[in-house]
């Protein structure tokens, strides 16, 4: 009896360890903080180029993009797009010499971004 109490006192003791401290938000409060409930307006995303060719892959969509004549490779969640295509993107993540084991394909740079808005053919 004595080690099940002194096992109850030590499981009571973790749980209130591991609660967050006040005014902590919890995890779902984090979540909704973190993610915008809407995308932004195409209007607001600061790229601009014209869809060279893309390549999905699981949940992404790896898309080469001519941007002021410089090109360069995005990944976005997956999506439709048709080459010639006018794009708008946020900025992201740029990762370099970046190999993709699903592709089995190194791109020298790729930025990640959460955000796409196709504007134009």
């Amino acid at each position: 009896m004595q080690r099940l109490l002194i096992l109850f006192a030590v499981l009571a003791s973790v749980s209130v360890m591991a609660a967050p401290p006040p005014g902590h938000p919890s995890p779902e409060q984090a979540r909704d903080m973190l993610m915008p409930e809407k995308p932004p307006v195409a209007s607001e995303l600061p790229n601009v180029g014209k869809v060279l060719s893309s390549i999905d892959a699981n949940d992404f969509t790896y898309i080469e993009v001519d941007r002021a004549g410089s090109k360069e490779w995005i990944a976005a969640p997956k999506m439709a797009l048709k080459p010639g295509s006018t794009i708008r993107y946020e900025d992201g993540s740029v990762m370099s010499d970046f190999y993709s084991k699903l592709l089995k394909r190194t791109f020298p740079s790729v930025m990640f971004v959460g955000h796409v808005a196709v504007v134009g053919d």
